[in-house]
């Protein structure tokens, strides 16, 4: 791997403070113990390329703690930083904003099991720079499709004739090549090829959304892409 993390406690939002104050030097321990072990084990194997090694900001909703666990990971030798642990999806924003004000400015910082649409807008308003999920091929698998117009299930009916592209304009090798109609067909049939289309225009998708935020932010449009995206992705939504 490229890039590996530190062993961390990943609590919930029902453990109490008291247990996520313990989980959080907990954590700690183990990235010293982590650090300690990656240097001897990067000597050992020296002839071959350098795998990164991050540390891991847990501390639920708590301001306080997740800020005391950016200042104390930054503090040791970690090639980068992933932001996670349990938070209400609602307070992304504000949690993701108070680590990266805390983390050192040099280093990347990724923001662990984010995927949809608007959560990647969030991190990458509030300072994230990588992201990881499981949820574009997770969806892919029950026949959802993301859309610059939001999901569509293409397992429904109104697409068994329907022979035009997965998404219009869409260079992935799903689109250019397979119709809604084909997609359709193969998850009615229950062949695991649906599922395997269907990731691999989900994948696409996001991978092509956090490129168009990169040169959005770039070019200084960042804020009017997002609304006109979210506008878009969100149009049918009742």
């Amino acid at each position: 791997a490229d890039i590996i993390f530190a062993f961390d406690e990943c609590t919930t939002l029902l453990n109490t403070r008291e247990y996520q104050e313990m989980s959080l030097d907990r954590t700690y321990a183990w990235a010293q113990r982590c650090i300690a072990e990656h240097k001897k084990l990067t000597l050992e194997r020296s002839h071959r390329p350098y795998q990164m090694l991050f540390g891991v900001v847990q501390g639920a909703q708590y301001e306080d703690l997740r800020r005391k666990a950016a200042r104390d990971l930054s503090e040791l030798d970690f090639d980068g930083f992933g932001i996670g642990g349990a938070l209400d999806k609602n307070e992304l924003g504000t949690i993701v904003g108070w680590v990266n004000e805390e983390l050192p400015a040099d280093k990347p910082r990724h923001l662990l099991g984010i995927g949809e649409p608007d959560d990647l807008f969030i991190g990458v308003e509030n300072g994230a720079d990588t992201f990881d999920c499981v949820a574009p091929a997770r969806i892919a698998r029950t026949g959802t499709i993301f859309s610059k117009f939001g999901r569509v299930n293409i397992t429904m009916a109104a697409f068994k004739n329907d022979f035009s592209p997965v998404e219009e304009n869409c260079p992935c090798y799903t689109c250019t090549n397979y119709t809604k109609a084909y997609l359709n067909h193969l998850f009615r049939a229950k062949e695991m090829l649906g599922s395997t289309l269907a990731t691999i225009h989900n994948e696409y998708f996001i991978i092509s959304l956090v490129a168009k935020m990169r040169d959005a932010i770039n070019d200084g449009s960042f804020f009017d892409y997002k609304a006109e995206f979210l506008s878009n992705y969100y149009k049918n939504k009742k």
